[in-house]
């Protein structure tokens, strides 16, 4: 909607309208969804997260279309936490109010929102999470039409807590002194709200997903959800203090990132340099920039997590694109028989044994599909997460993850190149540095220890 308001304007504040306030987090692994972990992981789990808040997204979409309550039209609010207006925007798209959820206990924040919706003017307020996709456009709609004749309407959860709360006025009493997170919520807010002689609506009782068990309600549900962005490609780019490198990395992918066609996200693993200020300083609000733990396979794990794009693309901080990198990921993947793919690699630097590698590289990808990681390995988002992503060891993740993909098909080899750096031969020579990626391959077959093989490597990252 047009008239939507972002935090800090003031153009149509008291415009009489209804709202929806919907009260997520950004899907950062290791912080959100944190009693799905054990059975899915930190990248699992969020994506749980991610998924279920463009979900809710959707359905605020349809209740939008489908608003029956002219001429007051319908404003969403997404509260959010963890993260900052840009990244939502980046994430959500900009046809919403967006408004950190602030500091305090859920009921001060829900008190806090609810009281800025009725200051700029609604009629009525519901304020839902996103953790029950059980809640329909229908549902929406019924709970405004309580609102017509009642002070307070109520969704119960089945976990004694409530998935929705709406209001026609601010009513204090109703965040205070609640037990949240404990199966009392709703039974204490129900007293409350009796105590002060409230007109009081429940609506149908929903499951919440929130432990392990629930997840099998969520994918049925998730069956019905909409595909990933059809023809979208998300790049995923581990970091960790490659200030000398990302710019260069990012620079050719400026266009491409202004695109709905690219979904960019940079995965940094805690640097100390001024990466992550080179980032934005190259590509602004076109990349998305998320945090975790080092590990170049956990790193790529996490920014799988919050893709939006149909195929995934993992790429180096030191390693560029062609150009037609889009055409040729495309006409890769949409071959029945490919699996995943990757590109010949070019190794920038003009001394002429380096030659000699980018030849044995090309003939190694061709004839064995053995591809790795500074190839720019690509695939579908389906394929990957089936897979479980990544194998979470500090060292050789790409390779594994090769020989996995091969048992699924073909890993094809793209006629174009990338260009990386030559740091890592430059750093211990070339014939050194050769051989001792054979004898790490070759430990690796044999069974060596991944920490063993990452203190042989002088890996860090």
């Amino acid at each position: 909607m047009s008239d939507l308001l972002t935090p800090g304007t003031s153009s149509n504040r008291q415009t009489s309208h209804y709202r929806l306030i919907v009260f997520t987090r950004y899907p950062n692994p290791g912080t959100t969804k944190t009693r799905l972990i054990p059975a899915l992981g930190p990248e699992g789990a969020a994506n749980v997260q991610r998924s279920m808040t463009e979900w809710a997204a959707q359905t605020a979409v349809a209740l939008r279309n489908s608003f029956q309550f002219q001429p007051h039209p319908l404003q969403v609010d997404i509260r959010f936490t963890g993260s900052n207006i840009s990244q939502m925007q980046a994430w959500l798209g900009d046809d919403w109010l967006y408004s950190d959820q602030g500091e305090g206990d859920l009921g001060q924040r829900l008190l806090t929102a609810f009281t800025t919706a009725f200051e700029q003017g609604a009629i009525a307020a519901l304020a839902i999470g996103i953790d029950c996709p059980s809640i329909t456009v229908e549902i929406l709609a019924k709970a405004y039409n309580e609102l017509k004749t009642r002070d307070v309407v109520v969704g119960p959860a089945d976990d004694g807590g409530y998935y929705l709360i709406g209001l026609c006025r601010v009513i204090p009493e109703l965040f205070e002194s609640i037990p949240w997170g404990t199966e009392t919520v709703r039974q204490s807010t129900l007293a409350i709200a009796r105590k002060l002689n409230l007109a009081i609506a429940q609506l149908k009782t929903l499951p919440d997903i929130d432990r392990p068990e629930d997840l099998v309600i969520w994918q049925q549900l998730s069956k019905q959800n909409t595909c990933p962005k059809s023809g979208q490609i998300s790049i995923v780019i581990p970091t960790l203090n490659e200030a000398d490198h990302i710019a260069g990395t990012l620079h050719p992918l400026q266009k491409a990132a202004t695109s709905a066609d690219i979904d960019l996200v940079v995965v940094d693993g805690g640097s100390t340099d001024a990466t992550l200020s080179k980032v934005t300083e190259t590509m602004g609000t076109t990349v998305r920039i998320l945090s975790s733990t080092p590990g170049r396979a956990n790193q790529m794990n996490t920014g799988a997590a919050i893709a939006t794009g149909e195929y995934l693309l993992f790429l180096h901080a030191d390693t560029r694109l062609p150009a037609n990198f889009p055409e040729q990921v495309h006409a890769i993947l949409n071959h029945a028989h490919h699996i995943a793919g990757a590109f010949e690699l070019s190794i920038k630097d003009p001394d002429a044994r380096l030659r000699w590698i980018e030849w044995g590289i090309k003939w190694r990808s061709r004839l064995f599909q053995m591809p790795y990681g500074d190839q720019a390995i690509f695939l579908r988002a389906s394929t990957f997460r089936e897979m479980g992503g990544f194998p979470r060891i500090p060292i050789m993740e790409d390779y594994e993850f090769v020989c996995r993909l091969k048992k699924l098909g073909k890993v094809a080899i793209a006629p174009h190149v990338v260009t990386t750096s030559a740091r890592r031969w430059q750093k211990l020579g070339l014939w050194q540095t050769t051989l001792l990626n054979q004898v790490i391959i070759l430990g690796y077959k044999l069974g060596t220890s991944p920490n063993t093989l990452t203190k042989w490597y002088g890996r860090k990252d």
